[in-house]
């Protein structure tokens, strides 16, 4: 049982993380004849120069456990108006459903699935893998990178082109994969 203190402190830290609402993305990984990704929340550039990004799966993630044999993995951004490929690939595992039977996508450098549909996307080439807890970091660096392959010069948007995919926006998705 936690102790008073304890629990105090992560309560504060309730009270800070509850005021973020960070960007998603969707991270696919291919590795050993096998394709699979996830919404992830947690990602973030962490080096300048070079520069560098950082992304967290879960361990209980099917993600993981592609993407700790693979040598690269591709990270998407959506925008809001993307919910369906939000839940699809935040709602949705793997162990059961083919995410990419339902989505287009390409095989990228080294082989990692890119969605075409993404507002933009970046593969890196896996340095590190830092264990953080109940999510494992994988930082990258980027060696491809790209947006939709549709043409930017139509009278109307692109399904992508408004504003970034957030938590909040992603709140009601159930994870797909199974709890620890």
């Amino acid at each position: 049982m936690a102790s008073t203190e304890e629990t105090e402190n992560t309560e504060g830290v309730d009270v800070f993380v509850g005021r973020l609402d960070p960007e998603m993305c969707v991270v696919t990984a291919a590795a050993g004849g096998e394709r699979a990704g996830c919404l992830v929340g947690f990602f973030s550039q962490c080096s300048l120069d070079p520069v560098r990004f950082a992304v967290w799966l879960s361990e209980a993630n099917r993600t993981f456990r592609v993407a700790r044999s693979a040598d690269v993995l591709a990270v998407h951004l959506l925008a809001r108006d993307q919910r369906e490929l939000a839940e699809l690939f935040g709602g949705q595992t793997g162990d059961r459903v083919d995410k990419f039977a339902h989505v287009r996508w390409r095989q990228g450098y080294g082989a990692a699935p890119v969605l075409e549909d993404a507002r933009a996307w970046f593969v890196g080439r896996i340095l590190h893998r830092v264990d953080g807890g109940d999510h494992v970091g994988f930082v990258l660096d980027p060696v491809e990178w790209g947006g939709p392959r549709e043409s930017r010069h139509e009278a109307r948007p692109e399904a992508g082109e408004g504003p970034l995919l957030h938590l909040g926006d992603a709140g009601s998705i159930r994870p797909g994969h199974p709890a620890h």
